[in-house]
């Protein structure tokens, strides 16, 4: 482990507060370091490994694809982004789909076409975006403007111009900020990056309802919500508050590199030949794998299972809460964070790599726990005994 450590510490950019852990095999809800030892995976790669680490029907889409047709370039078509697509159209908006190699990817393709849409609607002057604070949308230029926490944002101003930043579920702010000058209106329906808030549904409807009123499109960046992690498919299908663009990554292909924009029926062919673009969006590869993961999504009773594995957790959660041990409980499916009286939750977080536990703080007092949707019971337990053992102290 300690030579994997060192060559990071050389050869690679320090823009990562890395945990003193290096692994080099994952099955199921474990990873496994050098020397044999099991970690229970509470991260899930942040999200990204939401049907577990190197689950069968991933690894075999990818071994017999990649064993055809690894790559070929955006000019030509692939039965893979094809079939990939159709999935998401029809379990979503019904629209089209842009492939990006990331989550900020998918958002720089939401961002760009909802300027476009503004433009061809009505000039120059239909061109802000609205976002809510505590938001994340990712760290290229666009996207971290978007993103509204100026502690992300500062070392790199000036920003982008056309933004304008509302408090989350503030509708009176967000009434106030919408004009005729607004493209879109931009928001995670569960904030998670900025500790698992989810929207409230009159601020979605709110929202919905300005965003029509003023022919803004309505995006909503399920970038980590999406893929099942709530519950169900997509997060907005518990608020049944439809958007017109969504924007997925991360688990999307399994734990490959992908990202995706689907717009709605009106909105599909806003984004023409030349306006956007990138090398190795839609890959046969990650596609395949991608197909795969939403057959097993879409399974009889997976997503159930997932919000009933998620419903136990919070009210084995609550019975810390009971005990004054944290002071908060919140979130949908296996999407969920608590809050501590003290900000302990680096130092919780630390206590945890050494029990073989891999936890998640987004703050001083916040732990974010995304585990695996496969993720059973006892280990649930295991984490919340841990959690009852470390918070008593």
């Amino acid at each position: 482990m300690d030579g994997i450590i060192e060559q990071y510490e050389k050869y690679v950019m320090p823009t990562y507060g890395r945990q003193p852990a290096a692994f080099v095999r994952g099955q199921g809800c474990y990873l496994y370091d050098e020397e044999g030892n099991a970690y229970l995976d509470f991260v899930a790669g942040l999200s990204i490994n939401n049907l577990g680490h190197c689950h069968p029907a991933v690894v075999a889409a990818v071994q017999e694809q990649v064993a055809e047709l690894i790559h070929t370039c955006n000019l030509y078509y692939t039965r893979p982004g094809g079939e990939l697509a159709r999935l998401l159209s029809e379990s979503s908006l019904g629209g089209k789909v842009f492939f990006a190699n990331s989550g900020a990817g998918a958002n720089e393709c939401a961002i760009k076409l909802a300027r476009k849409y503004g433009r061809d609607l009505a000039g120059e002057g239909k061109h802000r975006i609205i976002t809510l604070e505590n938001g994340f949308h990712g760290r290229t230029m666009a996207t971290l403007t978007a993103t509204a926490q100026p502690a992300k944002q500062e070392p790199f101003k000036p920003l982008l111009p056309g933004f304008t930043y509302v408090a989350p579920n503030d509708l009176v702010g967000l009434a106030a900020a919408m004009d005729d000058s607004v493209c879109a209106i931009m928001l995670e329906p569960v904030q998670g990056e900025g500790g698992v808030h989810p929207l409230n549904s009159e601020f979605l409807q709110v929202a919905r309802e300005l965003a029509g009123r003023h022919q803004a499109l309505l995006v909503f960046d399920e970038v980590q919500t999406g893929m099942g992690r709530t519950g169900k498919l997509y997060a907005y299908q518990h608020s049944g508050v439809k958007p017109d663009v969504i924007t997925l990554a991360k688990s999307l292909a399994g734990a490959l590199p992908i990202g995706a924009c689907v717009a709605a029926p009106p909105y599909s062919d806003v984004l023409g030949p030349g306006t956007h673009a990138t090398t190795f969006g839609g890959g046969p590869v990650p596609c395949a794998a991608g197909i795969a993961v939403m057959r097993e999504l879409t399974a009889p009773g997976f997503l159930e299972s997932v919000d009933a594995r998620g419903e136990y957790m919070r009210s084995m959660l609550r019975k810390l809460q009971d005990r004054g041990l944290v002071t908060g409980v919140r979130g949908l499916g296996l999407m969920n964070a608590v809050d501590l009286p003290e900000p302990r939750a680096a130092e919780v977080a630390g206590q945890a790599l050494a029990a073989k536990i891999l936890l998640n703080n987004t703050s001083a007092n916040t732990l974010r726990f995304l585990p695996p949707l496969i993720v059973e019971e006892r280990m649930i337990d295991q984490v919340v005994e841990f959690l009852e053992t470390a918070l008593s102290v």
